[in-house]
Formats: structure tokens, C-alpha cells, sequence
């Protein structure tokens, strides 16, 4: 999800169309003949030191207990289709580059009824025009004349949202930093 700065410094509720598998309109599950519903499957071998038991996951089922009795049309060997649905997400202030979001319960459906996957959204950073962002601070180069530095005065420093005066001192030299406080992100 691709965010600009003014997104990023607020917060802000984004909608993300998202393709998801869900239950098909008329997929039927029942019980698992192999396993009997429980998913796992119980074998017995005997050997010369006596009878040797191991449990494994059911191979019909995949260890979920139940199968398919019936398909929607267009449906996959779960019962479940693809189909594009609108997500609301609300992206908390301050978020980074590269940072991941979990939204519990929106994925995708499980097969059977089980408990529905998570949504991972990846922020994304647009570039502002004028600032550069390092963690919650944003950096903005502004050039002056040598009068302005020798003799001092005042220039206009774009922020996220508007715009602030800044008071150059008389005798600045080059390469002066100039803090704002709290003017960056949270």
C-alpha cells in the first residue's frame, strides 16, 4: 500500500480491493471417511519385537477432517473460489518503509469452515517533493544568500501539512541544521 507523507503523519483508512478465496455458494462438507473426522490416521505394524503403533496426518483429508461432498461451480478440491473483495484498513500514524500489517481474520477462508487466514499489508513510502524522511525525522535543504547568512533574516520551510518561518541567524555558515521541534512524524 503506497502512502504519502501527509497518510503517513496523520494516520489514515485506506480501502484495498483484494482477490481472497472464499466458500463456494453451494460447497458441502462432510465427514471424512478415511480418519473419521479426526484428521488423523492410526497404523499398526507388527514386527519381531512386538506390534509398533504410528499416527500421521490423514493423507485424504490433509489432517483438516473433513472432505468435500459436494462443489460450487468453478470451485477448487476445497470447496473454496476467488473472488475480489473490499478490505477497510487503518493505518496507524508514523508507520515506515517496508513495515508490515496484519489484519487478523481477513485472508483467505479455510478449507471446512477452519479459521480464516490473516491479510499482510507492506507500506510503501512515496517520495515527497521537498522532504526526506530518517525514522521520525524529516530533513529539508534550503539554500540562502550570502546576505541572508551574513547578515540573517527569515525563510519559509515546507512541513507535512503547511508551511513554517524559520529565523536564520546573522554570521550562519554553511551546512547549518536548524531544529524544529515536533515538527516531524510521530
Amino acid at each position: 500500500l503506497k502512502l504519502t507523507l501527509a497518510e503517513i503523519a496523520t494516520g489514515a483508512e485506506k480501502q484495498l480491493r483484494i482477490q481472497k478465496l472464499v466458500r463456494g455458494k453451494g460447497s458441502e462438507y462432510g465427514t471424512c471417511a478415511t480418519c473419521k473426522g479426526q484428521g488423523q490416521v492410526t497404523r499398526v505394524q507388527s514386527t519381531f519385537l512386538g506390534h509398533m503403533q504410528t499416527v500421521a496426518t490423514c493423507p485424504a483429508c490433509g489432517g483438516i477432517g473433513q472432505t468435500v461432498s459436494k462443489r460450487a461451480p468453478g470451485s477448487d478440491e476445497h470447496g473454496l473460489v476467488r473472488e475480489e473483495a473490499v478490505v477497510t484498513v487503518k493505518i496507524p500514524a508514523g508507520v515506515e518503509e517496508g513495515m508490515q500489517l496484519n489484519i487478523s481474520g481477513m485472508g483467505n477462508e479455510a478449507p471446512a469452515g477452519g479459521v480464516p487466514g490473516d491479510l499482510y499489508v507492506v507500506i510503501e513510502e512515496a517520495a515527497h517533493p521537498e522532504l526526506k524522511r530518517d525514522g521520525s525525522n524529516l530533513h529539508h535543504e534550503a539554500f540562502i544568500s550570502i546576505v541572508d547568512a551574513a547578515l540573517g533574516g527569515n525563510i519559509e520551510v515546507p512541513l507535512v501539512n503547511g508551511a513554517a518561518k524559520v529565523k536564520i541567524e546573522p554570521g550562519t555558515q554553511p551546512n547549518k541544521v536548524v531544529r524544529l521541534r515536533g515538527k516531524g512524524l510521530p
